[in-house]
């Protein structure tokens, strides 16, 4: 750094050397400062990358583990039948139900598709495979529908924008 900031005629008087020597010299030298710095930041970058990685690993496992034990219950549940009598099989995967048990608002983490099994679910079956009672699977159900119903609404709108956008296209 030092023999980059010096002048270049300062320095190729002291090195006995032509200015143009000097300053190739001072070029190389900021080359290899420039590689350097930037093999630091990759350094930088990657242990960043690790340290998230790890984050996402540890997070996952907590997940993983936390499904467990509802797949435990589930099992259980779905071996035999509620209260009720009615047999608790139900069309939504493990994942979704952990989804529907640990998210304060569930309907905006569930996909579409998973949304739309969640309200055609029995009531009495979702409410036995959550360990709930009957009304709050109601009033998960009804704000699954709600939420499918505004993104219905968003993909309606969305197809009717493009249909006017292309009609202004083909104007002069």
């Amino acid at each position: 750094k030092v023999l980059i900031d010096v002048q270049p005629s300062e320095l190729a008087e002291e090195l006995e050397q032509s200015q143009t020597q000097v300053q190739a010299l001072q070029d190389t030298l900021q080359q290899v400062l420039d590689r350097r710095e930037e093999e630091r930041q990759s350094r930088q970058l990657l242990e960043l990358y690790l340290q998230a990685l790890k984050k996402e690993e540890s997070i996952l496992s907590k997940v993983a583990e936390s499904e467990t034990e509802p797949r435990k219950e589930m099992d259980v549940v779905d071996t035999g039948t509620s209260s009720t009598g009615v047999l608790a099989k139900t069309a939504l995967s493990d994942q979704t139900l952990a989804v529907l048990k640990g998210k304060p608002a569930p309907e905006l983490c569930l996909d579409s598709q998973d949304l739309e099994l969640v309200v055609k679910e029995d009531t009495e079956v979702l409410a036995s495979a959550l360990s709930w009672d009957k009304q709050k699977a109601e009033a998960l159900q009804q704000a699954c529908d709600q939420e499918l119903s505004k993104r219905l609404q968003q993909v309606q709108t969305l197809h009717s924008l493009r249909s006017v956008s292309k009609g202004k296209k083909t104007l002069p």
